[in-house]
């Protein structure tokens, strides 16, 4: 028998949703606290998750299984929070006089700080580092599509033991690490393409097919893989490839990156960057929590991110409206001419 494990998913919004969805499909006890215009749609709509792989389940939610007050992860035996990186100590905040003592808490957010920024206000709780490598995009009101492949990924610890057989039920698995600072490192050097995918405006299997996209992406890479080296902290392999061959294989001619992509990375037609969806709903993105982590890792060990920092510049001028579409070339020549400006200092 599946051992009984109420899941609380904290800011569901679509990884949240999407997850939700999933560990319901395989009959988990799952409630979803978010916000209201959320639950507006799932007054009329059911939930409909879906993935690239032919998987869908559609569920009609309840009163009780989508709700916005932190009260309802009283009784959880595991919290999920998958809110923005901008809003973790509110989610923390909100959630601290309502946990029991001990309940494990998974940060499935974007970025490297998230579960220690959580850490030190759920004080009572055992909060651990997580990693959700896929991208879901919202194709409608309701409807939450996993479009790029990955599993996830989370600190090993006894208390997630009741859970962990749900999320095999429900085909998602939730692999157990001692490794999580590198794998969070790695992690981000996949999401360093996300303010490149939303600056195409492109889907990201038609921004990959265009050379100079990648060479932007791989100039980012290079660049993140020399502080870390700089800072001790290794890297792990996510893909078939080890992290420090992918920023060449971005490099590489159309012919062999298709080749070689086709055969490590499945990415369905429609899959855009959450950073994409963001400035698409005029919401703040998360840039200065993966690019912006890059320009940090810098300071440490006294050198700068010049790349990476041109990259939160452009994603923050679009923030505020003036961003537009950047051609391929065009958005190369700018980031190189970043990186000159800075060695010309």
């Amino acid at each position: 028998m599946t051992p009984p494990c109420r899941i609380v998913i904290f800011g569901a919004g679509s990884v949240g949703c999407y997850v939700g969805g999933r560990l319901m499909s395989a009959g988990a006890d799952v409630t979803l606290i978010g916000r209201p215009r959320l639950q507006a749609i799932f007054a009329d709509k059911p939930l409909n998750v879906t993935d690239y792989r032919g998987f869908q389940h559609q569920v009609q939610l309840g009163p009780d299984r989508y709700v916005t007050d932190a009260d309802a992860a009283a009784s959880a035996d595991l919290v999920l929070v998958t809110v923005k990186s901008a809003a973790t100590e509110e989610a923390g905040r909100a959630l601290a006089p309502v946990l029991k003592p001990g309940t494990p808490v998974i940060s499935l957010q974007n970025g490297i700080s998230n579960a220690d920024r959580l850490r030190a206000i759920l004080t009572e709780c055992t909060v651990l580092a997580g990693m959700i490598p896929f991208n879901i995009v919202q194709k409608e009101p309701g409807h939450f599509h996993h479009g790029t492949q990955g599993e996830l990924m989370a600190t090993a610890h006894p208390s997630l033991a009741p859970a962990l057989p749900w999320f095999k039920q429900a085909g998602l698995g939730l692999e157990q690490r001692h490794d999580m600072t590198a794998v969070l490192w790695s992690k981000l050097l996949l999401n360093l393409n996300n303010p490149i995918n939303a600056l195409s405006g492109l889907p990201l299997l038609d921004e990959l097919a265009q050379r100079d996209y990648r060479r932007c992406l791989a100039i980012a890479q290079h660049e993140t893989l020399a502080l870390l080296e700089m800072a001790g902290i290794p890297t792990v392999k996510l893909t078939a490839l080890p992290m420090p061959v992918i920023p060449y294989l971005m490099k590489s001619p159309d012919w062999l990156f298709s080749r070689v992509a086709k055969s490590m990375l499945q990415i369905d037609p429609i899959a855009r960057s959450s950073m994409w969806e963001d400035m698409q709903a005029g919401r703040p993105t998360e840039v200065d929590w993966i690019n912006g982590e890059v320009v940090r890792l810098a300071e440490t060990v006294n050198s700068r991110a010049s790349i990476n920092q041109a990259l939160c510049q452009l994603i923050h001028e679009a923030e505020q409206g003036s961003g537009r579409a950047w051609p391929a070339g065009e958005l190369l020549a700018h980031l190189n001419q970043a990186r000159d400006d800075y060695y010309a200092r």
